[in-house]
């Protein structure tokens, strides 16, 4: 089969997972705010949905990393029909905080969690010959959380929250179409269409399975650093993203202008995205990591000087080199550096470091914004990410998987 028609396939996946992606996560204190949600209990819902996530990606990986029925596709299947019928029962229990509470943890909690298990599939079909561009794939899926943004930030204006819950069913249902057809024949030839400059083969070197967590940081010391210093600069990015109505409000925005720079960052997302396979031919991924922790800094940084929406977009322009880089980088560096026996694992251990950090920044974010106020809340975020950035240059210092 083409690798046009697999790399198409796999971008409608990351279509539809990032236009829910945009209605669940990114506007999702637009939502609860607008069901009568204080911003302590936005944090508080948030965090408990993240902190159930952070436990249910590494168990989730270990058990697809075993033989056995359950695989990275039909996770998948089954995450993207529980959220579909979630978000139904949403639209017709709405007015019921207490249940609008718990379905939309489950929902968050649910799309957070197969996540990793999107980049485990690219990369499993991938090495079973059926070629897919992750980059471009990916890049396209963020081009699709922008295009959702622009469209929705001006919808629910006008027509309200309840749009936000009409597309995620769409998505979520063109979805299963694509996976439950996301199949690959049997004369499927192992294939490498890309090379990190820094790739070893892990696979031969530890063929065990590491399921235990002290056991998977001893045979990977400085990744597991890595992901202590990912924590640290994803709480200033979740902190920006999860309260991002609230600063915008605070330098004259509203909701059109929080369309306008989710669609602004996740655009520029794109064009690295698509050429991360080229860019890793000349700079490896742990240093393109080491440059997107510093990038994450920055952009918070400039959010603590804005005094107006410029200073806004100045900032979301720094997506261009902080989460743009850092999840196709942080993707390939597990595909060529962790054993095939933990490549779910690996994938699952980015997205629950970046889910802890969202748990500790909805833990604290929403408490210092309801007793502080924002410029608090943003020196606070800034610190930590200088201390992730620091602590991910270390880690990569080392030259050790």
């Amino acid at each position: 089969m083409s690798k046009g028609f697999w790399t198409l396939r796999y971008t409608l996946l990351n279509v539809t997972y990032f236009v829910a992606f945009c209605t669940i996560h990114a506007l999702a204190a637009v939502f609860l705010l607008d069901k009568g949600f204080t911003n302590t209990e936005v944090g508080i819902l948030l965090a408990i949905a993240n902190i159930l996530s952070a436990v249910a990606q590494p168990v989730v990986a270990g058990i697809i990393d075993k033989p056995g029925p359950l695989t990275n596709r039909r996770f998948i299947l089954i995450s993207v029909i529980v959220i579909a019928i979630g978000s139904l029962l949403l639209m017709v229990c709405s007015d019921k905080k207490a249940l609008v509470f718990i379905i939309y943890v489950i929902i968050y909690m649910i799309q957070f969690t197969y996540q990793p298990v999107m980049t485990a599939l690219c990369f499993e079909y991938q090495k079973a010959g059926c070629n897919i561009y992750y980059g471009l794939a990916r890049g396209l899926g963020s081009a699709s959380f922008a295009v959702t943004s622009a469209f929705v930030g001006g919808a629910v204006e006008k027509s309200g929250v309840g749009i936000l819950l009409i597309v995620n069913v769409a998505a979520m249902l063109i979805s299963a179409i694509i996976i439950f057809t996301f199949k690959m024949s049997n004369n499927n030839l192992s294939v490498k269409e890309y090379t990190d400059t820094e790739a070893t083969d892990v696979s031969t070197e530890s063929p065990d399975i590491h399921n235990n967590l002290f056991d998977f940081i001893r045979a990977y010391p400085s990744f597991s650093l890595f992901l202590l210093g990912t924590i640290c600069f994803y709480f200033a990015h979740n902190m920006i993203n999860d309260f991002m109505i609230q600063i915008i409000r605070s330098l004259g925005g509203g909701e059109k202008e929080l369309g306008y720079s989710n669609f602004l960052q996740a655009i520029l997302e794109l064009p690295v995205m698509a050429l991360i396979g080229f860019v890793l031919k000349k700079i490896t991924s742990s240093k393109l990591l080491i440059m997107s922790g510093f990038a994450f800094f920055i952009k918070i940084l400039i959010l603590v000087f804005a005094t107006n929406m410029g200073g806004m977009y100045l900032s979301q322009s720094f997506q261009l080199f902080a989460y743009a880089v850092f999840i196709p980088a942080a993707a390939y560096y597990v595909s060529n550096n962790i054993s095939e026996s933990d490549q779910v694992k690996g994938q699952a251990f980015v997205t629950s470091a970046i889910t802890i950090g969202g748990v500790f920044s909805n833990l604290i974010s929403g408490v210092i914004l309801d007793n502080l106020g924002i410029k608090p809340m943003l020196i606070t975020g800034t610190i930590i990410a200088a201390v992730g950035a620091i602590i991910v240059f270390v880690a990569f210092g080392k030259r050790k998987i």
